[in-house]
């Protein structure tokens, strides 16, 4: 069975209601990202950042998946599919995927400030106070700036078997996610949805122009035609 690996960034999630990571001015809700995506900013200002975090899980839980989270799910039925998120949320999970690799994270799960393999779901409010099983403070489960990406070796890896990649909503300027397309092989054939698409075509590269929920369709229209 063809192995599908699905890359997937904001513009995903943004048709569902979800804010992209930082506007055009390089604010995020009004925050400067490394007062609230850092472990510095965590340091000097813990409250803040674990209200910006509640108020994040708040807004998941009130969206839902879009029509590009169900295709995804739906290809399931036809590929061996694999997606590697840069996203937090987990509209990829509410639709049906069900092999998901989060870069970057889980909104709704926490983790021990002292051992970072101790991780717990969690989708009410965190505060200053809760703590782990070892009476340390619980922070979210967030990769943040300047910390390392667990899962990038996995993603390297899944990358490594694809037939197909298909990239849709991200800017490729966020690494090392970004870097993911250069370890597929060369002849494997990638799609590439974004409404401003960062890369041209080229022979190995398709570019479709689009939003997610309508440039998924387009995506699987031609892979469909190869077989």
């Amino acid at each position: 069975m063809k192995h599908i690996v699905i890359l997937t960034g904001a513009g995903m999630s943004a048709e569902s209601g979800i804010k992209t990571f930082r506007d055009a001015d390089g604010l995020w809700e009004g925050h400067d990202v490394m007062e609230v995506a850092s472990p510095q900013g965590f340091a000097a200002n813990p409250e803040l950042v674990l209200d910006f975090y509640n108020q994040r899980r708040k807004q998941l839980l009130q969206v839902n998946p879009n029509a590009a989270h169900i295709a995804l799910a739906n290809l399931e039925h036809q590929y061996n599919i694999s997606i590697i998120t840069q996203n937090v949320d987990d509209l990829h999970e509410r639709a049906g995927s069900s092999n998901v690799i989060h870069l970057h994270g889980e909104l709704f799960k926490v983790e021990s400030t002292y051992d970072d393999t101790d991780v717990k779901v969690w989708k009410t409010d965190l505060i200053l106070g809760d703590k782990c099983k070892k009476g340390y403070q619980l922070r979210p489960s967030i990769v943040w700036f300047g910390e390392a990406v667990p899962m990038i070796d996995t993603a390297i890896n899944i990358c490594q078997t694809a037939d197909v990649l298909i990239i849709i909503g991200t800017s490729m300027q966020v690494y090392p996610a970004a870097s993911l397309m250069h370890y597929v092989n060369p002849d494997t054939s990638i799609y590439y949805i974004d409404p401003k698409p960062a890369m041209e075509s080229n022979s190995q590269v398709t570019v479709i122009p689009k939003n997610a929920t309508t440039g998924i369709s387009d995506a699987i229209a031609l892979i469909n035609a190869l077989n």
